[in-house]
């Protein structure tokens, strides 16, 4: 059970549709002991935690007054081991967003590179039509050694079909191990999901940047969060629900109401000679 919470959650709900902010923005750095909306073990200045962007999708739903319909994918959001997760997940965000229902669908297989996730993505949404991906992506690639560059070039493609159907984006990147810190190729990957979020005005949960800031917060290092096998424990994995959620309330503090309809993602999105007049 998590425990109860304020501060930015309960500012979140409040603020939600009356707030503007810019579009994308890092948060400034924090000196202190971390973002207050979060249980005590999973504070992270939200420097290290996040970044914000628009979710016109999900901001759409709650207008509407309807379920938020959720389609998470990557490691955790897997059967077996992390099988909890999405029930972490779905409460924080009613925690952040009280009185709303979140419908939650984890679609991830273990193991599963990006690639082959954006192979799947297409069926994925079309059977789910979610307001919003949660994607978490990264890690097994790095540790498969997937060239950083092919990396980019799947991850951004997909985001961008995703995005292209009116549909909202929140990337988390891959976990932070002290046993990875020094390897360049898993530090590309990393860099190279924030490069993907800038590039496509996604928000992005800064996972591993958290979990290095956690994993020195204590004499326990980052066993206190992480299992084997580049898996997170149960306190782990409820920490990466609350950053997810909190990343999810910030973004929506800065998303004005959308006038796009959504798009039908059975069908490709027009091409710019389809939209012209004539």
């Amino acid at each position: 059970m998590l425990p109860p919470r304020t501060g930015l959650f309960g500012a979140a709900a409040i603020l939600l549709a009356t707030l503007g902010a810019p579009a994308y923005a890092q948060q400034p750095a924090d000196a202190g002991s971390g973002e207050p909306g979060l249980s005590l073990e999973c504070r992270v200045p939200g420097a290290q935690l996040y970044t914000a962007a628009k979710l016109g999708s999900v901001k759409a739903a709650l207008t509407e007054n309807r379920p938020i319909k959720i389609l998470a994918i990557g490691g955790s959001a897997a059967p077996g081991a992390s099988a909890s997760y999405p029930a972490k997940l779905e409460a924080a965000l009613e925690l952040a967003l009280p009185k709303v229902d979140i419908v939650i669908d984890h679609r991830g297989l273990p193991g599963e590179i990006a690639s082959g996730a954006a192979e799947r993505v297409r069926t994925m949404v079309a059977e789910a039509e979610p307001d919003l991906v949660v994607w978490q992506v990264g890690t097994h690639d790095a540790i498969a050694r997937v060239d950083a560059d092919a990396f980019a070039g799947a991850l951004g493609e997909a985001v961008a079909w995703i995005r292209s159907h009116g549909i909202d984006v929140v990337l988390v990147d891959p976990l932070y191990t002290a046993s990875m810190a020094a390897d360049a190729d898993y530090n590309r990957i990393v860099e190279a999901v924030r490069t993907v979020a800038t590039q496509q005005q996604v928000p992005l949960v800064r996972r591993y940047e958290a979990l290095r800031y956690l994993s020195r917060r204590t004499d326990k290092g980052e066993g206190h969060m992480l299992g084997r096998q580049f898996r997170l424990n149960d306190l782990g994995l409820r920490c990466m629900a609350e950053h997810v959620a909190l990343t999810i309330a910030t973004s929506l503090m800065r998303t004005d109401v959308p006038t796009e309809p959504k798009a039908n993602p059975s069908t490709p999105p027009l091409t710019e000679l389809q939209r012209a007049p004539g």
